[in-house]
């Protein structure tokens, strides 16, 4: 089992945006060791959501026109949020969100697209670079635990990610 503590995060990598007015859209691509149906059930299953990603959702997300609540770990902020694609196991949008799945040999090449306030960029980027980095432990059988909402703000590595990215999208980071 792989100990949180020898756990860094690699270097900012894999992200760019789209900017408009309004809001940015993160757009981070990892390539993952595990299948596509894997990486699918990870996205959908609360049970493995609960996991890794950076919010609590009440239902499987598997299926289009579901109505949800995410509960934002470290926020307490709940959004009801209605799956609009769900495309086992290649497509997955709700609200802002959209992720896509595509085979990639034995793997997944895993995109997300995530529409951010400017401001608050750097910071998403980092959250789901580290999220991605749980996801991957997790699905090979090492699993280091959720770092999410203020949890993963406190760490080293996930300010030098917001730092790193604010650099490479030309943002402020938060504070």
């Amino acid at each position: 089992m792989t100990d949180r503590a020898q756990y860094a995060p690699g270097p900012a990598r894999g992200a760019r945006v789209q900017k408009n007015e309004e809001s940015w859209t993160l757009i981070l691509v990892r390539e993952l060791r595990h299948p596509p149906a894997m990486v699918w059930q990870a996205l959908t299953d609360p049970a493995h959501l609960r996991e890794w990603a950076p919010f609590d959702v009440d239902g499987n997300m598997a299926a289009v026109g579901a109505v949800l609540k995410l509960t934002w770990v470290g926020t307490g902020a709940v959004v009801e949020t209605r799956i609009t694609r769900a495309d086992a196991p290649k497509l997955l949008e709700f609200d802002n969100i959209r992720w896509e799945l595509e085979a990639l040999g034995s793997g997944t090449r895993l995109t997300l697209w995530h529409s951010i306030p400017p401001r608050f960029i750097a910071w998403g980027a980092a959250g789901w670079h580290i999220a991605i980095d749980v996801l991957d432990r997790l699905m090979g059988g090492t699993p280091i635990g959720r770092l999410a909402g203020r949890d993963g703000r406190h760490d080293e590595g996930w300010q030098q990610l917001v730092k790193e990215y604010a650099t490479q999208f030309g943002a402020e980071p938060s504070k």
